[in-house]
């Protein structure tokens, strides 16, 4: 059976996830926003410690970088994939752009904020809703999680 379209987009989020990690030392989120069309707007990885930003997840990067290429802070009918279940001011980020879903790998347990701690996303009281989908290859995403703050902390890989 082939690869479907999320599972696609999410290797390349890997890719870019990886790409923090290795060229940046930083946690290895990757995220990129593709249209309807299937082409790429944005992407990006965590940038916090590189730029000095609190606010530089990877998918506040690819959302700037996709507002950039299209002109318009409105990022309307988009899709962005992500490593890493999105905080609260990613989750609010997404809502205030217009992103049409969301799609992640990994639920993150401390400040997942699109179900997982909190439900920000669906709360029936914004003007905007996203569509949601956890889990693609969610057990991958986790694992290169685990295994990247396993090795900063000194223990095997797993």
């Amino acid at each position: 059976m082939g690869e479907s379209a999320d599972e696609h987009w999410m290797r390349h989020a890997f890719g870019l996830a990886d790409r923090a990690e290795r060229e940046f030392d930083e946690i290895p989120v990757g995220a990129v926003l593709v249209d309807a069309e299937g082409r790429i707007l944005g992407e990006g990885w965590n940038r916090n410690i590189l730029d000095h930003d609190p606010t530089a997840h990877a998918e506040i990067v690819a959302m700037r970088e996709a507002g950039r290429e299209l002109g318009n802070h409105r990022l309307v009918g988009s899709t962005l994939y992500v490593t890493l279940e999105p905080c609260a001011m990613c989750a609010m980020a997404l809502v205030h752009a217009r992103v049409a879903r969301v799609v992640y790998g990994a639920s993150d347990p401390k400040t997942g904020a699109c179900g997982s701690v909190f439900d920000l996303i669906a709360d029936p009281r914004h003007n905007h809703r996203v569509e949601i989908t956890g889990g693609v290859l969610g057990d991958e995403a986790g694992r290169r999680l685990t295994n990247y703050f396993r090795a900063k902390r000194g223990r095997p890989l797993v």
